[in-house]
């Protein structure tokens, strides 16, 4: 059974509502998932392009 990893619509879903999960998910906490948090909390719009950008990689 493949994990929500490998699930894209889960995670595009993910992306668009809630970016720093989604991108947490994907690539850990690593400095991807502290600018995309700092995107969302400033931009909003902006972790989200961040957040897809991740995901869709």
């Amino acid at each position: 059974m493949a994990g929500i990893k490998e699930n894209k619509l889960i995670m595009i879903i993910l992306a668009i509502l809630i970016p720093p999960v989604a991108v947490g998910i994907k690539v850990g906490f690593t400095a991807h998932f502290w600018i995309n948090l700092l995107l969302w909390i400033f931009t909003w719009i902006g972790g989200i392009i961040h957040g897809l950008i991740v995901v869709l990689k």
